[in-house]
């Protein structure tokens, strides 16, 4: 007689790449022109940030106010178990973050293809590089850079656009990298 053999064939799991780099450097955007070309999930590592009311956020001397910059800021444990739960699932729970009001507003789903890369892109990836190694997650990690002047005022735009914070806040913020008379000179009104 004859046996049947069935064989089962697992597909390959997906593998995450983090794109880091300073706020205002053009990770989201080339995040978003990945997915769009190859169908890839993105995880947007904003989304882990802590409410803007959690005792304990690390504080900006200088502007008296919560130092989003600084990774304690933001919830690695979460955004760790996120991408394990998405490679491991093909699904996981994110949450969704208002970055003008500091807080978490809910949750949404993300999914992605069996054997597709994971992008994640934010400001502390660097964070994540060897948990994720750890747990044989990691497929590379890259920078995404342009030149600081620019990087800074592309993040002034946005943040002014987005409403991010304050627009004062936001100028004293900014002043670091461009300097009082620079900055000036872009925020004068045309005309």
């Amino acid at each position: 007689g004859h046996r049947a053999y069935t064989t089962r064939v697992l597909p390959p799991e997906p593998v995450v790449v983090l794109l880091g780099g300073p706020s205002g450097a053009g990770k989201s955007r080339l995040a978003d022109r990945l997915a769009r070309r190859h169908g890839w999930c993105v995880v947007r590592l904003d989304d882990f940030y802590r409410d803007g009311d959690e005792p304990g956020l690390p504080r900006s001397s200088d502007l008296d106010a919560v130092d989003w910059d600084d990774p304690r800021s933001w919830n690695a444990e979460d955004a760790i178990a996120a991408l394990e739960e998405l490679v491991r699932t093909g699904r996981a729970r994110v949450p969704s973050y208002d970055i003008s009001t500091s807080r978490r507003t809910g949750t949404r789903t993300v999914a992605t293809a069996p054997g597709a890369p994971v992008l994640a892109e934010g400001i502390f990836v660097a964070e994540l590089v060897g948990p994720l190694r750890e747990r044989g997650l990691l497929a590379s990690a890259w920078c995404v850079t342009r030149p600081r002047a620019l990087t800074a005022l592309l993040r002034l735009v946005r943040d002014l656009r987005e409403a991010r914070k304050l627009q004062q806040a936001l100028i004293r913020e900014r002043q670091r990298s461009f300097g009082p008379l620079r900055l000036s000179l872009l925020m004068r009104p045309a005309g």
